[in-house]
């Protein structure tokens, strides 16, 4: 039998996502951008049986590539965040969470996800894409599902260019988001100004920090990864406690090797509760 789930779209047709616990919501509507864009949300197991239970939520850029094989960036391969994130939990390794995948803007995700503006290819439009999941998309998601609010409930996470747009906004509404995943950044954008925005930050809050690059990303990406782990060090981040770093042996720049990072990355960033031993699937 298969997985997939009849809902209805937008117009009233039919629609089809991957599994009944992925919502799309079509055509998300932003005053803050020109595009408006697709969400898929993720809900865990226990989300209609246990229909008191509120659960954290992590954000994540790229939404494309997380979860529907028919809309990835290479067709057929996803970053498999369902699947791990059904196995973890059920596992007991990381606490049930509500996971929103947040589709990019095709020709505009370069200026979305960056911080700055180049005179060659443009971009600096993430303070606008802030205030879309800030102002707009956080406060419906809070609508329609049931979440746990507050930074210690509330992750954001990409990567390449996804990551780099996590860790400047991570920075900018650390009293929102409490949890980064900042995989693979592409820290150098605009002459590795993002090292700038991590010097200027003075804290607290210190967002809990998942970094991560693999060692045959280029030794470019990785060095300029250890430089973003020092000084993240420095400005009062403490490897074990709020922050992790992860060197991937073998790992590259792609949706595979991401997929594979998901899991330790949210049993960093979501470890399970007390309260979740046992309870899993009920």
């Amino acid at each position: 039998m298969s997985l997939a789930a009849t809902i209805p779209a937008d117009d009233g047709g039919p629609l089809v996502t991957p599994h009944p616990r992925l919502r799309l919501h079509r055509r998300f509507h932003s005053v803050h951008l020109p595009d408006d864009r697709d969400v898929m949300v993720y809900l865990p197991p226990e989300y209609d049986a246990v229909s008191a239970r509120r659960f954290p939520v992590l954000y994540m850029h790229d939404g494309q590539n997380l979860f529907d094989p028919r809309t990835s960036f290479i067709p057929g391969r996803t970053w498999q965040v369902r699947e791990t994130a059904d196995s973890m939990i059920l596992a007991e390794d990381v606490e049930p969470l509500i996971i929103v995948g947040i589709h990019n803007a095709g020709e505009r995700r370069l200026s979305e996800y960056t911080h700055t503006r180049d005179w060659k290819v443009g971009g600096g439009s993430a303070d606008a894409y802030g205030r879309l999941l800030t102002r707009e998309l956080l406060p419906f998601v809070d609508a329609e599902y049931r979440t746990l609010t507050g930074p210690e409930n509330t992750g954001m996470g990409g990567s390449s260019l996804g990551g780099l747009v996590t860790m400047y906004l991570g920075l900018r509404y650390a009293s929102i988001f409490g949890k980064l995943a900042v995989m693979s950044p592409s820290v150098w954008w605009d002459h590795k100004s993002i090292l700038a925005e991590v010097n200027e930050y003075e804290g607290p809050p210190w967002p809990r920090i998942w970094l991560d690059v693999g060692e045959a990303e280029g030794a470019r990406v990785v060095s300029d990864a250890n430089l973003l782990h020092k000084k993240l060090a420095l400005r009062g981040w403490r490897d074990g406690a709020t922050l992790h770093y992860e060197r991937v042996d073998g790992g590259t720049h792609d949706e595979t090797a991401w997929a594979a990072r998901m899991g330790p990355m949210l049993r960093f960033l979501f470890p399970a509760r007390p309260r979740d031993r046992g309870s899993a699937g009920e």
